[in-house]
């Protein structure tokens, strides 16, 4: 048989084939309780359970589907029937929106990997000999369009026109671009990870104070001709209508300080890790071993290093290509808000603090000891002299 359960509410029908059993002897349903009643089929190999809601009048309704078999069986079938279609239509609405949603979020990803331009930042030296690098490139080289002299801009490659009339888009193009520091950074965009250890061995040429270890930080910028805005921000990489060469220089300022400011940083967090460690020492000696030589070498170290985070990063300068230009003025703002450059300045600067403090209290004490040395030393002379006026007193007397 086929039992067959009908829901007053939304009026499906759930069918489930079972054995056939002879029809039980239900008791009388109460009320307000769903209840199953046992209909003949004409078909020998099956039979059904009709379920509906019982009510004062269910009597009628079970005498009437006994008297009428047919009419339950038609009603059940075209219930089952549209509710079936209704299904049917919405899982096919659904199915044919997230195919769409889908098809477009590939679209997006296809068009921003077509779009990308990576941007690679370095930092493995503390400084550049840009006057020799420019000698020994001066095919590559790009001339300032600013007054700015800390760094230079090299092109290798052949640039193609585009089609949109933007004759400086990297979008479509096999050329790249390398954005060199006096500082040390080096910004290489549109580079293939298979080239870039070749363009910064000609920069070690021209490097001095090399590092036992290069940093690296990488970031992304995404061409949109036909974007609504200039630029629009966006998880680790930026969009602009176009990427030119004052583009890539206000980002690669922004870059190369960046990547700069984190060397800086990373020398100052090991002095205060240095004195942390000397305080705790302190801690638990009373006492501790640091010779004068040492103390002056920290202090040259941080002096140094607040000098060159001021003076040869430029932190605070702004660049020329912003100021005259306020398409790149929003895209410097937006990059050093995204980087974080104030702020970590201002850690820079709160551990320089610390770093100032411990080596003028290290220094008292190492002053104090000096003092002390000598006031005993005075004290023994002092008494070396009088013990020689007694012997000579006490030889004389006799």
């Amino acid at each position: 048989m086929r039992l067959m359960v009908l829901t007053s509410r939304s009026k499906a029908i759930f069918t489930f084939p079972v054995r056939i059993s002879p029809p039980p002897l239900l008791p009388p349903p109460p009320r307000s309780f769903t209840t199953l009643c046992w209909r003949p089929n004409c078909n020998p190999k099956f039979s059904s359970y009709t379920g509906f809601r019982a009510s004062s009048s269910a009597a009628h309704t079970v005498s009437f589907l006994q008297r009428n078999p047919v009419f339950s069986a038609s009603k059940c079938i075209s219930s089952i029937s549209s509710s079936a279609a209704s299904t049917v239509d919405w899982n096919e609405a659904a199915l044919g929106s997230a195919e769409a949603v889908g098809w477009e979020e590939e679209d997006e990803v296809n068009e921003a990997a077509k779009s990308s331009i990576s941007v690679r930042a370095y930092f493995f030296s503390t400084s550049v000999d840009l006057k020799s690098l420019v000698e020994q490139n001066k095919q590559n080289f790009i001339p300032p369009s600013s007054r700015m002299t800390n760094y230079v801009v090299l092109r290798f490659g052949d640039l193609r026109p585009d089609p949109n009339g933007l004759s400086s888009s990297l979008h479509g193009n096999d050329c790249c671009y390398m954005v060199v520091f006096q500082y040390g950074s080096i910004v290489l965009f549109n580079v293939r990870d298979h080239e870039v250890d070749g363009y910064l061995k000609i920069i070690e040429r021209h490097s001095s104070g090399l590092l036992p270890e290069m940093r690296k930080d990488e970031y992304e910028v995404r061409e949109k001709p036909n974007l609504n805005t200039w630029m629009q921000g966006g998880l680790d990489y930026i969009t602009l209508q176009y990427l030119n060469v004052d583009g890539i220089r206000t980002i690669g300022s922004v870059l190369g300080q960046s990547i700069a400011l984190d060397y800086y940083v990373r020398q100052v967090d090991g002095m205060v890790a240095e004195f942390t460690d000397i305080n705790r020492g302190m801690e638990k000696t009373g006492t501790f071993t640091m010779e004068r030589k040492k103390l002056f070498q920290l202090v040259g170290k941080a002096n140094s290093n607040l000098a060159d985070v001021i003076l040869k990063l430029g932190l605070f300068e702004r660049s020329d290509i912003a100021w005259k230009d306020a398409k790149y003025a929003q895209i410097w703002e937006y990059l050093r808000d995204e980087f974080e450059l104030t702020a970590r300045f201002a850690g820079l600067d709160f551990k320089l603090k610390f770093v100032e403090h411990n080596i003028r209290f290290l220094q008292e004490i190492l002053q104090n000891r000096k003092s002390d040395f000598l006031e005993w030393l005075i004290i023994i002379l002092i008494a070396a002299e009088i013990l020689i006026s007694v012997y000579d007193i006490a030889h004389k007397s006799l």
